[in-house]
């Protein structure tokens, strides 16, 4: 009776500040709902009424500025992650950018900084964390997608009332230096077609050269989605890596990829779910003369395969008509490689080369992104900078840049 007689009943919802029979001052704040549906009401206590006032207006202070931790126990760094990379992160990205998120979760993040309190993780851990991945030799792109992970991570809690503020975005990764692009010339570019026009799926490599498509754009691609009456290609799908599992029971004592009895975990294909992937791409006519000669070139394997023949629409399908793994297809780019005397380079150099052909032509940078499935204009900015051979070939041969009157020879 003696504290109700020195408190004063405040409306629901509202702080209150009254003394207690212990001669103590106390607050009481409500700060939101627990996950129960109930008020969640903090109390504070000090030795004098001043005292316990500065504390309630400081706990008002961080409810309106959605700055306090969630009632209930607290997370570790380990305990979220987890929560995050299985249950929130598979909603929002696809499937490769959900390895790379498992690999910075699980390979890094947690064995580094998993045992820490979430709320008490400060920038300067994650610096030393950094700082130690440096000193092993790791590369600075590799601490960037780590660093870009957590982040992300962070955000997610911020953004549901878990974390005050995001340290993440607070702690400094090591500086990545801008790799410079190096496509290729337009005469490697004219030996890489004349090479490739020897061998089977001639036209996926004019693809790559001239529409810069992605590996698994490219491969990804069916008959349905060419019109080449119309002169038009749409990217709709792209063919994934594969992902494997024990079928043994992990028995076996090796990797599941070598497994004798691995099962596929993925699909083949994903559909293409951004705007900015998904698109139409205009041919170029020598492009849609190469394309027809590649249907008629099918046709033949398919009536040579006979009942050994698959029917699954691909463009660039194998002799039995089954899609081409992205393994089979990189081994043919470095064998193409060889077989034209053009130097050594990734699949990739021929998405840079079609980017820079581009550009160097005039076409706006927003089309650019277009035809090349760019979401930001930060891509764009890292082709502005041409190797000169590069920029004086195309300046000489602006009509039929990449095809000459020899080069489409055999076609």
């Amino acid at each position: 009776m003696a504290e109700d007689k020195k408190r004063t009943r405040q409306p629901n919802g509202r702080s209150s500040i009254y003394q207690g029979s212990d001669g103590k001052w106390h607050g009481r704040v409500t700060v939101g709902i627990r996950d129960d549906g109930t008020p969640d009401r903090r109390h504070v206590e000090r030795k004098t009424r001043a005292e316990v006032t500065a504390a309630v207006r400081e706990l008002e202070r961080q409810r309106d500025a959605k700055t306090i931790r969630k009632a209930g126990r607290p997370w570790t760094v380990k305990t979220w992650l987890t929560h995050w990379v299985e249950n929130i992160a598979p909603l929002a990205v696809n499937e490769n950018t959900m390895v790379g998120y498992g690999v910075a979760v699980r390979k890094h993040l947690i064995p580094a900084l998993g045992a820490h309190r979430l709320d008490k993780l400060k920038p300067e851990y994650i610096e030393n964390f950094y700082g130690r991945m440096v000193a092993d030799g790791r590369k600075a792109g590799t601490i960037h997608q780590i660093h870009r992970t957590f982040r992300t991570a962070l955000n997610e809690a911020v953004r549901r009332g878990h974390l005050g503020r995001n340290p993440v975005q607070l702690a400094k990764a090591p500086r990545v230096s801008e790799e410079e692009v190096e496509p290729y010339t337009v005469e490697e570019v004219q030996r890489l077609l004349r090479a490739a026009n020897e061998r089977r799926n001639a036209a996926r490599w004019a693809v790559a050269l001239a529409l810069g498509l992605r590996q698994g754009e490219a491969l990804g691609l069916k008959w349905s989605d060419v019109d080449l009456e119309r002169g038009v290609l749409m990217v709709r799908r792209s063919r994934r890596r594969p992902r494997y599992a024990h079928g043994c029971g992990d028995r076996c004592g090796k990797k599941a990829g070598y497994c004798p009895q691995r099962q596929r975990t993925n699909p083949e294909t994903a559909d293409t779910k951004s705007r900015a992937g998904r698109r139409a791409v205009g041919l170029p006519a020598q492009l849609v003369d190469l394309l027809r000669a590649h249907q008629v070139r099918q046709r033949t394997e398919r009536a040579a395969a006979s009942g050994d023949w698959t029917e699954e629409g691909w463009l660039f399908a194998t002799p039995t008509g089954r899609g081409t793994s992205p393994r089979t297809d990189y081994d043919e780019w470095k064998e193409l490689l060889k077989a034209a005397t053009v130097r050594d380079g990734r699949l990739h150099d021929a998405r840079h080369t079609a980017a820079t052909v581009l550009l160097i032509l005039g076409v706006s940078e927003r089309a650019v992104m277009g035809l090349m499935g760019w979401s930001t204009t930060a891509m764009a900015a890292r082709y502005q900078h041409m190797v000169a051979s590069v920029r004086s070939d195309v300046a000489r041969q602006v009509d039929g840049i990449i095809w000459s009157a020899g080069g489409r020879e055999g076609n």
